[in-house]
């Protein structure tokens, strides 16, 4: 005789609420993420010109430098 225990349906529940922990804490960690980027990019645009010069990135290059997206040896070519 074969008999059936409760707990053989516990991992399939258990496993499906880790996955959404996961996801739930990917979400978050893209949306602080975000939050920080734009508050970079904010700082910078409010800096004047000769300051952004300095840094060695153009007022159009902030976004990209934010990002990790700019070459700074392509930069200091010019």
């Amino acid at each position: 005789m074969t008999t059936i225990s409760s707990t053989a349906a516990s991992p399939a529940r258990s496993s499906t609420l880790i996955g959404l922990l996961r996801l739930l804490r990917v979400w978050g960690d893209t949306l602080a993420t975000y939050w920080v980027r734009r508050e970079a990019i904010k700082t910078l645009r409010q800096l004047d010109d000769r300051t952004l010069r300095d840094i060695g990135i153009s007022r159009c290059q902030i976004e990209p430098a934010v990002a990790g997206d700019l070459d700074i040896e392509l930069v200091r070519i010019r």
